[in-house]
């Protein structure tokens, strides 16, 4: 069952794959912006994966989120998660990004429950002439 309250975290450390440079979201190399956001999904929908019913999952569909400071390679960083809101199927998260040195990132997600099988075969049928 999900509650508010429920929370995540993950870290991962910043490495020439993950830099601005690298995804082509800069020129630079730091944390890349979009793998800063993609841990933030990683860790909300983690966090809430033990309280789904078998064969449910979630799906993003929303971020709002403020890069604040750049992490060179060599530090980790660590997401941490927190359900906020429960609204039927809908679900919003607070996260924030940590480096070595502090706060790096926060913002809010929102993600959908949806049965699995359903919304594959509804995504697989938008391919189909």
């Amino acid at each position: 069952m999900l509650i508010v309250g429920i929370k995540g975290e993950q870290s991962e450390k910043v490495v020439h794959e993950n830099t601005a440079t690298a995804v082509g979201s800069g020129v630079l190399e730091v944390y890349g912006t979009p793998c800063m956001l993609a841990l933030m999904e990683k860790t909300a929908c983690e966090s809430i994966e033990p309280y789904l019913e078998e064969g449910w999952g979630s799906v993003g569909t929303q971020v709002n989120i403020k890069h604040l400071a750049a992490t060179p390679i060599g530090m980790t960083v660590r997401c941490e998660s927190e359900l906020k809101v429960v609204d039927g199927r809908r679900l919003l998260f607070d996260v924030k990004a940590y480096d070595d040195k502090g706060l790096i990132g926060e913002g809010t997600h929102e993600r959908f429950t949806v049965n699995n099988e359903k919304f594959q075969e509804k995504a697989n049928a938008r391919g189909e002439n």
